[in-house]
């Protein structure tokens, strides 16, 4: 048996209380329990730590080493504990950003690596929205990117502070050589014998598609929920057309529209702790999302770009 902080506890316990019917009461255990467990502990360390009497037990040398080693691990231990805690909620400064997927949180990364190139920076993507806000509720993460679907609430709006990054209307992918791909736009009814893919996520976006199909005039026969990956070939090949935001960069053998009426928007969001570590740059990361928003719908289009400039260069 391998020696744990929990027996170190108990020895400690045993100690403190003098007998082993007291220390019993205190863990919450039964003697006879407790007992047990001590002999275990003996056993992995090759002796007895106490001697039992009529007025209770008292340590043996062996256990005195032991005893006097545990008041000095288990304190330490617990310091370390709490020390790590702070330094998730406010450790170096940095960003630790959260987002689903998207160019967004390129864009975000790149432009903060400009103007900041001292910070460190890093990331963690998520199809599931909850676990991104979930991440910066623990502490985790400074910053949540997320999206979600028309005027719908964004997870732990009680606990977050959120602001709109921007709205877009939601795109179809077509690939190609599709007979609609030389459009400007494209009705959703005109889509109704299509099979769909799109991207996995935990908000309501999947019912929102299925209840603007329903006021096209038609339920989806098939829907393909996958990777970006594996939605870009489906629609490359000609086996569904795709759902995408305004900033889904330009592809080889696909094109985007945007469908008439805007019967699908999207919204992103950033969200902070308000009283997380990164509470104090929420304006700043929220300029730098924006940009980076705006330079994607820019990409996007076909349009070029001017990058951020680097800290030092004349803006």
């Amino acid at each position: 048996m391998d020696l744990e902080l929990r027996h170190l506890k108990t020895i400690r316990a045993i100690a403190d209380a003098g007998s082993l019917t007291r220390a019993a009461t205190a863990l919450g255990l039964a003697q006879p329990a407790l007992s047990a467990q001590l002999k275990r502990i003996e056993r992995a360390l090759g002796g007895e730590l106490f001697e039992r009497g009529r007025e209770g037990v008292r340590t043996t040398a062996l256990g005195d080493l032991v005893l006097e080693r545990a008041r000095v691990v288990l304190p330490a231990v617990c310091e370390l504990q709490e020390e790590a805690v702070r330094f998730a909620r406010d450790g170096a400064e940095g960003y630790r950003l959260g987002g689903t997927h998207g160019p967004l949180l390129g864009g975000l990364v790149d432009r903060i690596a400009r103007t900041d190139p001292g910070a460190p920076v890093t990331t963690y993507t998520s199809w599931s929205e909850r676990e991104i806000a979930g991440g910066v509720v623990a502490g985790r993460l400074d910053f949540a990117l997320v999206g979600v679907c028309g005027e719908s609430g964004p997870p732990e709006a009680g606990r977050l502070a959120w602001t709109e990054v921007a709205r877009d209307p939601v795109y179809v992918m077509l690939a190609a050589d599709h007979p609609l791909a030389p459009r400007a736009e494209i009705d959703l009814a005109e889509l109704a014998a299509e099979a769909w893919t799109d991207v996995p996520g935990d908000g309501c976006f999947g019912d929102c598609f299925a209840a603007a199909c329903v006021r096209a005039g038609f339920t989806p026969a098939c829907v393909y929920e996958t990777d970006t990956a594996s939605c870009v070939h489906l629609v490359q090949v000609g086996r569904a057309v795709g759902l995408c935001r305004a900033t889904f960069p330009v592809t080889p053998g696909l094109v985007t529209r945007p469908l008439a009426g805007a019967p699908l928007i999207w919204r992103h969001l950033l969200g902070w702790h308000p009283e997380g570590r990164a509470a104090g740059r929420a304006a700043a990361v929220l300029h730098h999302t924006r940009a980076a928003h705006e330079e994607a719908l820019a990409r996007s289009a076909g349009r070029t770009t001017t990058p951020a400039p680097r800290e030092g260069t004349p803006r």
